[in-house]
């Protein structure tokens, strides 16, 4: 690893970002920049090239590789707060999220905030597994910490409109679960809040939009905007699974959505806790003005 040029701003805690150039993690930094001197932020990324435009706001870019051990620890030097933005590989993600904890540890950060799923200690998704475990590592850790418990964004919805208005259908195994979205800019602005507030350690923030959707809501708002009768179809979560697969995704990830789905229906996607907004200091973004401006394009 390159040697590591920077000099801390006398007087000002630096704060990290892991996954920095992920679609969550660029726009925290957008977040962090207008909180924070840009010089106090650390983006940690697999390739530094891809963050040339953060770097050359001041940002501090380093290489941080959760499959290259000897990368992490010496990339968190000097760092105070760090934003643990989960993995994007199913079933690596507990031994990547661990790694990069006990560098933490041997850095001596003192505060992780780590983006988890909503309501991880009691929702039955497939997908909340490997983050009640990093959950459970960090409260081994020893290291003061936040859990930011993300609801799911609205944008991933927006491939299921697109195909809903090719093929005249929404389909889906949600049944009449309301599920509670909000936009990625959204959770960014709270993880830029919850990163440079004091005191927070030890705060679970069950993070959710403010208003929630059914699939047949959201159905009837793709029609709203097409101009055309958009219909909502429920299936088995088999029937959705393979349907998913037929699309071309992997098998793994298309249980995994499909079993989400089908968990929604149970209401384990709803949260009208209202804390994401409260953290933001407004109200969510409305999920019928992201499909608008989603399908608008």
């Amino acid at each position: 690893m390159a040697a590591i040029n920077h000099v801390r701003s006398k007087g000002n805690a630096m704060y990290a970002v892991t996954g920095a150039s992920g679609q969550l993690g660029q726009l925290v930094l957008h977040a962090l920049i207008a909180k924070v001197d840009p010089g106090t932020i650390v983006a940690l990324v697999r390739d530094p090239a891809r963050l040339a435009a953060f770097a050359a706001q001041g940002v501090v870019v380093r290489r941080f590789d959760y499959d290259a051990p000897e990368t992490l620890a010496p990339a968190l030097e000097g760092v105070d707060r760090l934003l643990l933005i989960s993995g994007n590989e199913i079933g690596k993600r507990v031994p990547q999220h661990q790694a990069v904890i006990e560098a933490a540890k041997v850095a001596g950060v003192g505060f992780i905030a780590y983006t988890s799923i909503l309501h991880a200690d009691t929702i039955p998704l497939a997908l909340a597994n490997e983050h009640r475990a990093t959950e459970a590592l960090l409260r081994a850790s020893g290291v003061p910490h936040a859990l930011l418990r993300n609801g799911w964004y609205t944008e991933n919805y927006l491939p299921g409109a697109f195909s809903a208005l090719e093929h005249g259908v929404l389909l889906g195994s949600a049944g009449e679960g309301r599920i509670s979205t909000a936009t990625r800019a959204d959770y960014a602005e709270a993880a830029a809040v919850v990163l440079t507030g004091e005191g927070l350690g030890g705060q679970v923030y069950e993070l959710a939009g403010d208003e929630g959707f059914t699939l047949a809501e959201f159905a009837a708002a793709i029609s709203g905007i097409a101009g055309k009768a958009i219909p909502y179809r429920d299936l088995p979560e088999a029937e959705y699974r393979a349907v998913l697969e037929g699309a071309g995704l992997p098998a793994p990830l298309a249980a995994a959505l499909a079993d989400s789905d089908a968990k929604a229906a149970e209401g384990a996607l709803f949260d009208d806790g209202h804390a994401l907004s409260g953290l933001i200091g407004r109200p969510t973004t409305p999920w019928r003005e992201t499909l608008a401006a989603g399908l608008k394009g």
